[in-house]
C-alpha cells in the first residue's frame, strides 16, 4: 500500500501577476520502505513537490494523501499536528536550535508530542548512538561540524517515529566524506529498519544510492525509474 499519493497536483505562484507553474498535474505514489531520489534542474519542481507532500505549502489544485488521509484542505493547525505525528524532515541548512544540545534538539519534537521524559531521553540517546554521535550528545550546534549537525538532524527527524522522511538536498552543504557518511547511515536505517526516505537532490552521490529515481522537468515528471 502506498503511504504517499498525489493526484493531479499543481502549484502556481504569483497567479495574479507573473504566474510561475512550479508543478503541473503531478500524480505519483511512494511505498513504505522506499529509498527514492526526486531529481531535476533548479526550477523543475522537486522541492515544491516535497513541500506539498510535507504539508509545508498548499497546492493550487490536486490532492495529497498520506496513509489514506487527505491533507489537502487541512487548516494550518491541523497540518502542524499531522506533520508532528507522521512526517520527518531533513533540511539542507540543518535547522537545529542553536541554544539546545544535540540531545535536546533530538528530544524537542518528542516534547511537542508530550512523551514521558525518560522515554524522550532514552530514544534521543539511542538515535544519536545510531548516527555515530554518542560522544557529542551535550554539544551545541556551533560545536559540531556540518556533517555532525546533519546527523543530528536525521536523528531528530526519526525521533517522532514518522511514516517517512523527506530530505531536501541533505548533502548540499557537506564535504564528500561527510556526505558519504551521512548516506551510509541513512541507507543502513532504510535497509535494517525499513525507514522510508524521499530525497530531493542535485547530488549524484545521492542519486547513485537511490533504488528509485524520479526525474522532473518544468514541473512535470519526465521519467520514473527503478535502479538496480
Amino acid at each position: 500500500m502506498a503511504i504517499v499519493k498525489t493526484e493531479k497536483l499543481s502549484k502556481i505562484y504569483n497567479p495574479d501577476t507573473v504566474p510561475v507553474h512550479a508543478l503541473r498535474d503531478v500524480t505519483i505514489s511512494f511505498e513504505e520502505g522506499e529509498f527514492t531520489s526526486v531529481v531535476g534542474p533548479s526550477g523543475s519542481g522537486k522541492t515544491t513537490l516535497l513541500n506539498m507532500i510535507g504539508g509545508l505549502d498548499k497546492p493550487t489544485s490536486g490532492s495529497v494523501e498520506i496513509d489514506g488521509t487527505t491533507i489537502t484542505g487541512m487548516s494550518d493547525r491541523e497540518l502542524i499536528d499531522f506533520r508532528l505525528k507522521h512526517i520527518g524532515f531533513v533540511f539542507q541548512h540543518y535547522n537545529l536550535i542553536p541554544v539546545f544540545t544535540a540531545l535536546e534538539n533530538v528530544s524537542f519534537i518528542m516534547l511537542l508530542q508530550k512523551r514521558e521524559k525518560s522515554e524522550m531521553e532514552n530514544r534521543a540517546k539511542s538515535l544519536l548512538e545510531q548516527v555515530g554521535l554518542s560522544d557529542r550528545m551535550d554539544a551545541r550546534p556551533k560545536q559540531l561540524s556540518g556533517g555532525q549537525q546533519q546527523r543530528v538532524a536525521v536523528a531528530r527527524a526519526l525521533a517522532s517515529e514518522p511514516r517517512f522522511i523527506l530530505a531536501d538536498e541533505p548533502t548540499a552543504n557537506l564535504d564528500s566524506t561527510s556526505a558519504m557518511n551521512l548516506l551510509d547511515i541513512m541507507e543502513k536505517m532504510n535497509r535494517e529498519q525499513n525507514v522510508t526516505f524521499i530525497f530531493s537532490t542535485h547530488d549524484q552521490r545521492v542519486i547513485d544510492r537511490a533504488r528509485r529515481v524520479v526525474y522532473m522537468v518544468d514541473g512535470k515528471i519526465d521519467r520514473d525509474e527503478v535502479q538496480k
